[in-house]
């Protein structure tokens, strides 16, 4: 049986509040699923990492570079793509269910694309609009992914 894998969106610079929202998150989500998925840079990215990692889970960053030191140091697997910005659908069609958090305009697209590929988009604090599923708490987005991962089963 194959793994299934969260996705985490969010920007690249991020309040205090946002970094420690996304450690939260990513520590509770270790117990609904063994690998995360995020664009492996700074600011949300590397928040979520972390408490993805302090919960024993497996991160991978998809890269807009072609350098794997481009990765923040709690990325287990750096895939360097060279795309650029294009590289957000890689992130988006490599997990199961995406968890978004807030972001600019690089998160918009990678909702739009879940949204367009009909992968599951969880929105805590970030983008509210049609067709994306709101959280309002960290334990509600766990929550809600748990239930649409086990869909996937």
């Amino acid at each position: 049986m194959r793994k299934q894998v969260v996705g985490v969106i969010g920007g690249h610079n991020c309040t205090v509040e946002v970094e420690q929202l996304a450690h939260k998150l990513g520590k509770k989500l270790t117990k609904v699923v063994d690998i995360l998925a995020c664009g492996g840079l700074s600011g949300v990215m590397k928040a979520v990492c972390s408490g993805f990692k302090t919960g024993g889970g497996i991160t991978i960053g998809i890269l807009p570079s072609y350098d794997k030191n481009d990765a923040n140091e709690f990325v287990d697997i750096a895939l360097p793509t060279g795309l650029g910005l294009a590289r957000n659908v890689l992130v988006v069609k490599s997990a199961d269910v995406v968890v978004a958090l807030p972001g600019e305009v690089g998160t918009l697209s990678e909702i739009a694309y879940c949204l367009q590929f009909g992968i599951p988009v969880i929105s805590l604090n970030s983008w509210d609009i049609p067709g994306v599923i709101k959280a309002e708490t960290v334990d509600d987005a766990v929550e809600k992914a748990k239930k649409l991962l086990k869909k996937e089963d």
